[in-house]
């Protein structure tokens, strides 16, 4: 109570004096938190607690929702719009959640190892051209079909009962409708070098793994070529064009033709720029194809469960009457008799004789309350066949039809969906398993019919029989088919042709007659597949998939082979094999628009700023950090800013914790005192105006840039002069610091654990209100 007193006086005493940086509060936490991230449209924080569960707060601290993934979280980020957050899990998931109530979205498996970063991009409208309006795309599903079918639920019970359906799939298809409105771009790197990417966060469209890539260096004598070796990936960062991704790895730097880690570049952090331009020359095809096909994989799910469901539901109702059923053979034996159940009914049927064992059965082991509450059970999995078949099944399918159909239109304009992977004979080949899906759906629905009249034909005659045996009135009981009791008695009492279209290790027999009509068939066109009636429902889904999966793994890795590298840049050698890894290296990567600009508005240029903290020892130097910039600009001319760059050395009595860069070229510094018997502990959040340094040019060339840092002359941080802002902070701070730069807002966590939120742009607050008085 005294620290907020203290602090609420300090507070109250720097706004006074001007002080920058309102402090907006200063709360108590019950947690440590280890991950935080602003979301970029709207004030709310989304935090990450040593335990792995992810909080969401507004910035008056209200705390909207709880969650616990049950997994380890080693990452976090914010989709563009602010409606979707993405959170990287130990064992290489990334999953989205929704930002209104946390519930879980999406679940991709894109890494097999810890995913350690993300980096969500949406295209920028200023970087779109006339030829991307000319190009663009419209999908034109929605004026051909009702709204797409969600996932299906068991009638009677609540929503995520039964396990096959989430109770937020409405959610879920808002947020893939939203996403394909606006061209978007989620990153994910992992500590196995591995960088992932996919369109709308949900179809992935590239995987490289940085360790593999080859760098090659060109000098004015000879061509060298490198690579990396064990390297992880610490901080990933897309520009708003898609043309380039700058990343931070921890790694060796072996030298391909040698077969041997360079000596004058040792193992540590490096600076790689990847050619990403594939992204934005080709995004309208990537567009159009990632909104097909992740609609595709959505309405997959849905015939997955529709299929699961219906197995389920039939297979509970059948258990039922084979749990009944059975004992007529139990008695057939007890009473030492030889015939069949089959047998007995035929005998009842034709009025021969009614046998003990068969007149117990009906009488004392079935019932007639046994027997109506099995035809209830037979009836209600029957309707809802019935329901899933004619709401989530077939229209699930029918789409996809739809749209694997629009994908094979856009395949064949082969001059520009080829470059990106879309193949004709691939889709070709799902366009006509679908076709088959689609005749495996129509004959399911036909044999579950006739399976079901023939059930109720049958439960009637047996009703119709107890009653007699009981010498009860039958008027009232519907009327039976003989000869459709006979064909229930031989090809269902011990068969289940539902549940065999409904699993996938069913193998049908069919007569010569019908493979000579398919045959015939075939020769019209249209399809080539002749033995679709030997499978099932479930097999020819599963066909379905695999080609699905083969089909749309060539975009994949098509797209995957056209990422380049284009520079690298050691930052700085370590020795340690503790400090390689990417959880301990504070950095910060951000692309400006250049302001000076002579470009139209349709191709602005980007300045890219890298931003890390130097470990002590390393590079000879203690308590630094360095900045450079230009290192995508890999081209340098008279017109083209160099590659360029400066260190700064802290205050001996401060040691930066954290930092992130800011915007209009600033970057936020996290100073936390060091803790001492005569000190109490005191921190300082800095902004530092980045232009107002001397930066130095930097050489580009492997090996010669490996000790560019090292030849710089580190500054020396000096508080108390007009390069940037300066607040003091009674508390002994911890990471993370979370900085949005479109909320103007920066939040601080202490090791005593408080959360404390400040202010940062309240001078052009002040300076917005000051004009709107004056008018």
């Amino acid at each position: 109570m005294a620290e907020e007193q203290m602090e609420e006086a300090a507070s109250s005493s720097a706004a006074a004096s001007g002080t920058p940086f309102q402090l907006q509060f200063d709360k108590p936490i019950p947690f440590q938190i280890k991950l935080a991230e602003w979301n970029p449209e709207k004030d709310l924080l989304a935090m990450v607690t040593d335990d792995s569960k992810v909080l969401l707060h507004r910035f008056n601290w209200q705390r909207l929702w709880t969650i616990s993934p049950g997994k380890c979280i080693t990452s976090i980020c914010w989709s563009p719009d602010g409606k979707v957050v993405a959170l990287g899990t130990e064992d290489g998931l990334v999953l989205l959640h929704d930002v209104e109530n946390g519930k879980m979205l999406r679940s991709t498996k894109s890494h097999d190892v810890a995913v350690v970063c993300l980096n969500w991009v949406e295209d920028e409208p200023l970087s779109r051209t006339d030829k991307d309006d000319l190009l663009s795309y419209e999908d034109r599903t929605t004026r051909f079909f009702p709204p797409a079918p969600v996932m299906p639920r068991v009638g009677g019970l609540n929503s995520g009962d039964t396990g096959l359906a989430d109770e937020n799939e409405e959610a879920i298809q808002a947020f893939s409708s939203a996403f394909c409105q606006r061209f978007n771009i989620l990153s994910s790197g992992d500590k196995d070098g591995c960088i992932c990417f996919s369109i709308f966060g949900i179809f992935p469209v590239g995987k490289i793994n940085i360790n593999k890539v080859p760098i090659h260096v060109q000098s004015s004598q000879y061509k060298t070529s490198y690579r990396l070796q064990g390297a992880s990936i610490s901080k990933v960062s897309l520009s708003t064009n898609l043309h380039q991704l700058v990343l931070l790895c921890c790694g060796k730097l072996i030298n391909t033709e040698k077969l041997s880690i360079s000596k004058d570049i040792s193992i540590g952090l490096h600076c790689v720029h990847l050619d990403t331009s594939i992204f934005s020359n080709r995004k309208n095809e990537l567009h159009q194809v990632s909104q097909q096909a992740s609609s595709i994989q959505d309405l997959v799910e849905v015939v997955r469960a529709s299929i699961s469901m219906m197995s389920k539901q039939w297979s509970n109702a059948m258990n039922l009457f084979h749990e009944k059923f059975s004992a007529l053979p139990s008695l057939i034996t007890a009473h030492g008799m030889e015939s069949s159940s089959e047998d007995e009914f035929l005998s009842l049927l034709f009025g021969t004789r009614t046998s003990p064992a068969l007149h117990q059965f009906l009488v004392s082991s079935l019932g007639e309350v046994g027997l109506k509450r099995i035809a209830k059970a037979i009836d209600s999995a029957g309707r809802e066949l019935r329901i899933v078949v004619s709401e989530h099944l077939q229209p699930a399918v029918e789409i996809i039809s739809f749209r694997l159909a629009e994908l094979r239109g856009l395949a064949r304009w082969r001059s520009r969906f080829q470059n990106i992977g879309l193949d004709e004979k691939l889709i070709d080949g799902v366009t006509e398993r679908v076709g088959m899906l689609i005749v495996q759906v129509e004959r399911f629905s036909r044999v579950a019919a006739t399976v079901l009249y023939l059930f109720q034909n049958f439960f009637s005659w047996v009703l119709k029989c107890v009653k007699i045996l009981l010498s009860e009135p039958t008027d009232q009981v519907p009327p039976a088919n003989s000869e459709l009791v006979v064909i229930f008695l031989k090809f269902l009492l011990d068969k289940d042709p539902i549940k065999q279209l409904l699993e996938t290790d069913q193998i049908f027999e069919w007569d010569i007659d019908t493979a000579r009509q398919v045959e015939q068939l075939v020769v019209f066109g249209g399809f080539t597949d002749t033995q679709f009636l030997e499978r099932s429902l479930a097999k020819q889904f599963s066909e379905l998939e695999e080609s699905l999966k083969e089909a749309f793994l060539m975009p994949f890795t098509t797209i995957s082979s056209q990422i380049h590298c284009q520079g690298l840049l050691p930052l700085y050698p370590v020795t340690s094999s503790e400090a390689l890894s990417p959880t301990c290296t504070a950095s910060s990567i951000s692309f400006y628009k250049d302001e000076d600009s002579q470009h139209s508005p349709c191709s602005y240029s980007l300045t890219d700023y890298i931003c890390f903290k130097i470990p002590d020892g390393s590079l000879n130097l203690r308590n630094c950090i360095g900045v450079i910039k230009n290192f995508c600009n890999s081209r340098s001319t008279i017109s083209t800013p160099s590659l360029s760059g400066f260190l700064l050395r802290m205050p001996d009595e401060y040691e930066c914790v954290d930092l992130s860069l800011y915007k209009d070229n600033q970057v936020v510094l996290l100073l936390s005192g060091k803790f001492s018997s005569e000190s109490p502990g005191r921190s300082l959040m800095v902004m530092l105006q980045i232009e107002n340094f001397s930066f130095s040019q930097l050489s580009r060339t492997l090996p010669t840039n490996c000790n560019s840092l090292q030849e710089l002359v580190a500054l020396e941080l000096q508080l108390d002069t007009d390069h940037g802002k300066v607040r003091s902070i009674p508390h002994l701070l911890s990471t993370p610091l979370a900085v949005s730069a479109s909320r103007g807002v920066a939040c601080i966590f202490s090791s005593r654990r408080h959360a404390l939120v400040y202010i940062l742009n309240e001078d052009e607050d002040e300076g917005e209100d000051e004009d709107s008085e004056m008018e």
